[in-house]
């Protein structure tokens, strides 16, 4: 074990007492190949799963693994008019897992996320009966301030980019705290207490994983 793997290791550990203060389960895996593995554990078989945009779960190799195993995959990207987004939408809220990533998770438990439209983070907030929220050891802030920084300059702009939006920090790097039409910084929700025991579940994964 290098000493960055163990460093994961012991921060995961405190990160996770710290979530069972909030009533949220953690779980750490020192790989991705792990946590595909401790997903499928937690994951009912034959459930019916969604998730949020995230280029986390894309570098998991999550999704091929649920194709395999039988569950039943409500994916919005199939959607092929406006009418069966929307119903595909409100399928979401019923569905038993939402799978999605964080921008950030501070040390003391807390998930901080930024969304443009609020359909990742509706689900993190209410409706399917189980949320799993994957993040990578770079995902950690010190606290909820740093937390927020790391969300809106690490995250925002590379998904600026990856969604070729134009915004001013797709020229400059960083955030600029904008106004523009096109903003995807719209939402912004930390995540501080689970209300219901058992439905939201965190994986953390030793590995550096999305934005």
């Amino acid at each position: 074990m290098t000493p960055k793997q163990r460093y994961y290791e012991l921060a995961a550990s405190g990160i996770i007492k710290n979530l069972a203060k909030r009533q949220i389960e953690g779980y750490y895996c020192a790989d991705r190949q792990a946590a595909v593995k401790q997903a499928l554990a937690l994951l009912p078989k034959g459930a019916s799963v969604g998730w949020g945009g995230s280029q986390t779960l894309g570098q998991l190799g999550l999704m091929e693994a649920l194709e395999a195993g039988g569950y039943e995959l409500i994916d919005r990207g199939t959607a092929r008019t406006p009418q069966e987004q929307q119903a595909m939408k409100a399928r979401l809220f019923t569905c038993d897992a939402f799978l999605m990533s964080t921008n950030a998770i501070t040390l003391d438990g807390l998930l901080i996320n930024i969304d443009a439209y609020g359909s990742r983070v509706a689900y993190l907030c209410h409706g399917p009966g189980m949320v799993l929220v994957f993040a990578g050891m770079n995902k950690m802030a010190p606290d909820l301030d740093a937390g927020i920084k790391r969300a809106r300059n690490l995250a925002a702009p590379p998904n600026n980019l990856r969604l070729d939006t134009g915004n001013p920090c797709t020229h400059t790097g960083f955030c600029n705290d904008c106004l523009s039409r096109g903003t995807i910084c719209c939402q912004f929700v930390v995540t501080r207490y689970n209300a219901i025991p058992g439905r939201l579940k965190v994986i953390l994964v030793g590995e550096e994983l999305g934005y």
